[in-house]
């Protein structure tokens, strides 16, 4: 196995020199005010104030397949493929993988990775660690960290956008596909980047620490506890205990429900005889309005390991996640609404957009429609082929002619030097359905 050492490409340069320290090894400077007469001496002494500056990495992660190694061979030297971006310390990182090599004189003998700052950011210090993943199961990963040379060499700092770091020479091609590191026609590289950030903590006399906010806590105990409930929920045949003024407070369609004038002239009968209200819910699965009680409650949404689909092919409309939403525009409660379309937007890929298009415009969920649209228009040839545009074309045209609307937005913002490639161009250039970006984050 052939390597090089980490080379820096795109403006990258070397780490700057840490802060000097104080005398004396403290880990905190602490700055004691001189006064003039001896009561204030005295209180200075009782109230010392200190003050200690924290340099840490924010370390974040990111895996990247390549597949379909061999036919990326030959696209030329210094051509990459990018990964989709990822977000660690407030920046945007991308990993660019060279199947030519990066540099001419390497005569395409070597395979280049590089680490690129994809985001605007000026003297970003980082560390990485770059892994191409041994397929065989033994282990045998090849690594390269530039954490534990931290103390020798210090972070490397990047000057702009585009700025890079990496390994020209990163490994001999041939060397390459007879290893275990490819296999399939497929490699797996995992990026490790940790962006040094530093902060002051300033200690103030006679301050008190406030803990964070329970009232999610103990709503949820009244809730599992149904000491008080009023109201009963008869959903699929299991009942559900709430509390008429929680569910009024946080949802304006209980609100008129339960506080509504004429709704009290209609019920006094039954509040007069201390029965309590059951509701029949018939148009909701119980683990669903249960779902719907929790974040009412609490003012969170389920675990992730009960919002998610139980298959890869489960259809948007038939996920927790797809049904809360719904529930969400029922029940008029915008922040659950915004919190299942940021869970949705995380998993939309080339084979679920146009459904999960269709599930946002019938619930009114805006801003995961936008994110829709824009990722359709940019992966339009590859989102073509799907079932889910077929239903798009069966169910839904209206979603269709936005889709051509934004598409033609796109091709605007391209004319004028926005995007590298045409996003119309992309039909006779054939599109990637793995569910990915088709065309290269920079």
């Amino acid at each position: 196995m052939d390597d090089d050492d980490a080379g820096v490409g795109g403006g990258g340069g070397g780490g700057g020199d840490a802060s000097p320290q104080h005398e004396g090894g403290g880990g905190a400077v602490v700055v004691e005010r001189g006064a003039a007469t001896a009561p204030a001496r005295d209180a200075a002494a009782a109230s010392p104030t200190s003050s200690r500056s924290v340099t840490e990495t924010v370390n974040g992660s990111h895996r990247f397949v390549i597949q379909g190694y061999s036919l990326a061979k030959g696209m030329g030297v210094g051509k990459h493929i990018a990964s989709e971006t990822f977000a660690v310390g407030g920046y945007q990182w991308a990993i660019y993988f060279y199947p030519d090599g990066k540099n001419p004189e390497d005569n395409s003998a070597y395979v280049s990775v590089f680490i690129a700052l994809a985001s605007e950011g000026t003297d970003v210090r980082a560390l990485f660690e770059l892994t191409l993943q041994d397929q065989s199961g033994r282990g045998k990963h090849k690594v390269h960290s530039h954490f534990d040379r931290a103390l020798d060499a210090g972070p490397y700092t990047l000057k702009y956008r585009g700025s890079m770091w990496g390994y020209k020479r990163f490994f001999r091609r041939t060397a390459l596909e007879t290893s275990d590191f490819l296999k399939d026609d497929c490699l797996k590289i995992n990026c490790t980047v940790g962006v040094v950030t530093s902060s002051m903590e300033y200690s103030r006399p006679h301050s008190l620490e406030v803990p964070d906010s329970d009232i999610g806590y103990h709503f949820g105990t009244l809730l599992d506890s149904q000491e008080g409930a009023d109201v009963i929920f008869s959903v699929a045949g299991e009942k559900f205990h709430a509390h008429k003024l929680v569910l009024a407070a946080r949802s304006s369609f209980f609100r008129s429900e339960f506080l509504d004038p004429e709704s009290d002239e209609e019920n006094s009968e039954v509040d007069t005889s201390n029965e309590i209200k059951e509701i029949v819910i018939d148009d909701m699965e119980p683990k669903v309005f249960q779902a719907v009680l929790h974040f009412m409650y609490r003012d969170n949404l389920v675990g992730d390991d009960e919002l998610s689909p139980s298959s890869s092919d489960c259809p948007i409309f038939d996920t927790l996640a797809g049904k809360l939403l719904a529930a969400a525009d029922k029940y008029e409660l915008p922040r659950l609404r915004v919190l299942c379309e940021s869970y949705l937007c995380k998993q939309i890929s080339v084979k679920s957009v146009a459904t999960t298009l269709a599930l946002a415009d019938r619930h009114h969920a805006t801003e995961l429609k936008s994110v829709c649209l824009k990722f359709a228009a940019e992966n339009l040839s590859a989102v073509i082929r799907t079932d889910g545009f077929d239903y798009l074309k069966d169910n839904c045209p209206a979603l269709q002619s936005e889709i051509l609307r934004t598409v033609a937005g796109c091709e605007e913002e391209c004319s004028s030097g926005g995007k590298s490639q045409s996003v119309w161009g992309q039909i006779s250039d054939g599109g990637d359905t793995s569910g990915r970006r088709v065309r290269p984050r920079v």
